[in-house]
């Protein structure tokens, strides 16, 4: 297997360093990259959707990790942010989130048993590097969510 991994790491395009004086819509942009790279080799997920939409609703990723939905908040800040990505989600910002992996499980024909939600913080520093952390499971659903269709 490592060598199949050795060959997709030389083939495929993996996100550059970002440059100076970027907007934050390409920091954003560079910060998704980053935890989309990130979750494919490192996680091991299928990414299903990218920036997914509806309505007013909006998911960073959707993956699948081994039967498990996975809907994966992407935070990107500054590295001398004084929070971090993880920390920045709310209540209201939850709420919101919840009410998207909602309308995205609704809108599914065969939706799966098992739904997670986690958090991939990107740090990026003055010199355009991005460094990946990822919290897994966040408690966005309660413990005993099912589908209400």
């Amino acid at each position: 297997m490592s060598i199949f991994n050795s060959l997709r790491d030389l083939f495929c395009r993996r996100p550059q360093k970002l440059g100076p004086n970027r907007s934050r819509a390409e920091r954003g942009q560079f910060g998704e990259d980053l935890a989309a790279d990130y979750c494919r080799r490192r996680l091991g997920y299928r990414i299903i959707a990218r920036n997914w939409r509806y309505k007013r609703d909006e998911l960073d990723i959707v993956c699948m990790d081994s039967g498990v939905l996975v809907f994966v908040e992407v935070r990107a800040r500054a590295a001398h942010a004084l929070v971090g990505g993880y920390h920045s989600i709310d209540a209201h910002k939850k709420r919101v989130l919840l009410r998207g992996c909602k309308s995205y499980i609704n809108r599914l024909q065969n939706p799966p048993k098992h739904v997670r939600f986690d958090v991939i913080e990107v740090s990026i520093s003055d010199e355009g590097e991005g460094c990946v952390r990822h919290f897994g499971n966040v408690p966005l659903f309660s413990k005993h969510y099912t589908d209400q269709s």
